[in-house]
C-alpha cells in the first residue's frame, strides 16, 4: 500500500491591528521575549517545521519592516501579503496552512498540537471572557487564535468580493468546511496563550510564557533557584533593551572572577560569585530557548558544566596548597568524573538528581564555613548517588 507523502506546512500570521496604547504602532511590532511579537510568532512556526511564512498586513511601518528583515535572516522564507488573493498565489502548492491571529501569544505545546492535526482544525474556547477568545463560532465556542486550514480555503476567499475582513472570512470558511474543533486546555491558558492588543498586556503575558518555559526544567536547582531568578531578570533586560549577549558575557566575566577569587584564598566568596555567574548563564540559556534557539541554549548550559568543573579544580587545588593533603584533589577529581558520568546516562532526570548548578549550590555553604574539603566530599557523594540512581533507572527500562 502506498503512503501519501506528508504535506508541507506554511504559516499565515495576521499583522493588521494597531496597539491600543501605542497609536501608529502595529501590535506585531511590539516587543516580546527580547524580540518583536512577529519574530516570536515566526520562531514558533519554525519550531514546528514550517517551510514558509506569509504575513498578512494592512500597512507597513519602519518597525514592522525591521522585524520582517530580522526574521527573514533565518532558514524560513517570509513573504508579506496584502490580500487572500496574493496569499493564494504565494503559498506553497498543496500545503497546509497554520493561521495565527493578530496579536496572538502562545507556546510550543499548543503549536505542536495544532500542527499534528491531519485535517482542518480550529482551536476553540468555551469561555467567551477568556483573553484567548477572539470571535464567536457558535452559541458555545469562540475561536482561540490558531487554525489549520488548506490552501483551497485561501483560494475560496480570494474569489470573494473585496470588502471582507481577511481573518474573519478565513475563519468562517474553515468553520463551514467542517474543521475539527480543538479545545484550549486550561494549562495552555495559564501558560500564557492569549490575544493581546497592548504593550502592557504583552509585557504581562511575557512573564507567563517565561514561567511556562522554566517549568519545563525538571531538576530542583534549575526549577526553584536559577530559572526563578531568570524569570525576574529577563523582563528587566527586555524593558531596558539590554542585548541578549549581555548575560552571557557577564556570566563569563564573573566566572573568571569567581575562579580567581577561589585561587586567591577566599573560597566562600568565590563560590558565591560562581552562583552569580551561573545565574548569568541560566538567563542567557532561558533567553535563547524563548527565541527558539534550542541548540544555542544547550551550548550555554554546557558553560555551567564547565564552570562547575573549573570551580571544583580550583577549590581542590587551593585546599591542597593550604593543608598539603592530596585528599582535596582526589575528592575534586572524583566529583567531576562522577558528575560527568551521571550526565551521560541516557535516562530522564529526576527532580532531586544532581547537575552542575545543584552541585555548586551544595558546595557553597561548606566553602563559606571554611570546610571546602568536606564540601568536595559532599559533591562526590551527591554525584555518586545520582549516578547510581541513573544506572538503576536505566536497568529498569531494559
Amino acid at each position: 500500500m502506498m503512503v501519501a507523502p506528508e504535506r508541507a506546512l506554511c504559516g499565515l500570521i495576521f499583522a493588521v491591528e494597531e496597539a491600543q496604547d501605542r497609536p501608529g504602532t502595529l501590535v506585531a511590532s511590539l516587543p516580546f521575549g527580547g524580540m518583536t511579537l512577529l519574530e516570536y510568532q515566526i520562531r514558533l512556526l519554525a519550531g514546528i517545521g514550517a517551510e514558509q511564512v506569509l504575513v498578512a498586513v494592512g500597512k507597513v511601518t519602519p518597525q514592522f519592516l525591521a522585524a520582517i528583515e530580522r526574521a527573514g535572516r533565518g532558514r524560513l522564507k517570509v513573504d508579506i501579503v496584502r490580500s487572500a488573493e496574493e496569499a493564494a498565489e504565494k503559498v506553497l502548492r498543496d500545503a497546509d496552512v497554520l493561521v495565527l491571529a493578530d496579536g496572538l501569544v502562545t507556546i510550543d505545546p499548543v503549536m505542536e498540537r495544532m500542527a499534528a492535526e491531519p485535517h482542518a482544525a480550529l482551536l476553540v474556547t468555551d469561555d467567551s471572557e477568556s483573553p484567548a477568545a477572539i470571535e464567536r463560532l457558535d452559541m458555545r465556542h469562540c475561536w482561540a487564535g490558531i487554525a489549520r486550514i488548506e490552501t483551497r480555503h485561501l483560494a475560496h476567499i480570494a474569489s470573494m468580493p473585496e470588502d471582507y475582513d481577511f481573518q474573519s472570512a478565513l475563519l468562517r470558511v474553515a468553520a463551514q468546511s467542517g474543521a475539527l474543533q480543538v479545545p484550549l486546555a486550561p494549562g495552555w491558558a495559564r501558560a500564557g496563550h492569549a490575544v493581546e492588543r497592548s504593550g502592557d498586556g504583552l509585557a504581562a503575558r511575557n512573564d507567563a510564557v517565561l514561567a511556562a518555559l522554566s517549568d519545563r526544567r525538571t531538576l530542583w536547582a534549575d526549577r526553584w533557584v536559577f530559572s526563578r531568578a531568570s524569570r525576574f531578570v529577563l523582563p528587566q533586560m527586555m524593558a531596558r533593551n539590554i542585548p541578549d549577549w549581555a548575560p552571557l558575557a557577564l556570566g563569563g566575566v564573573v566566572a573568571v572572577a569567581a575562579l580567581l577569587t577561589v585561587l586567591a584564598g577566599w573560597g566562600g566568596i568565590g563560590t558565591l560569585v560562581a552562583l552569580v555567574a551561573t545565574l548569568g548563564f541560566a538567563t542567557a540559556a532561558s533567553h535563547a530557548a524563548l527565541r527558539g534557539e534550542e541548540p544555542r541554549a544547550r551550548q550555554i548550559e554546557l558553560a555551567i558544566l564547565g564552570l562547575f568543573v573549573l570551580l571544583l579544580a580550583a577549590t581542590g587545588w587551593h585546599e591542597f596548597r593550604l593543608i598539603g593533603n592530596p585528599a582535596s584533589l582526589l575528592l575534586a577529581a572524583s566529583g567531576v568524573v562522577l558528575q560527568l558520568l551521571a550526565e551521560r546516562v541516557p535516562v530522564q532526570r529526576r527532580r532531586w538528581w544532581a547537575n552542575a548548578a545543584a552541585q555548586m549550590l551544595v558546595l557553597t555553604p561548606f566553602a563559606l564555613l571554611g570546610h571546602a574539603t568536606a564540601g568536595l566530599g559532599a559533591v562526590s557523594l551527591y554525584a555518586l548517588s545520582t549516578l547510581t540512581a541513573a544506572i538503576e533507572s536505566l536497568r529498569g527500562k531494559s
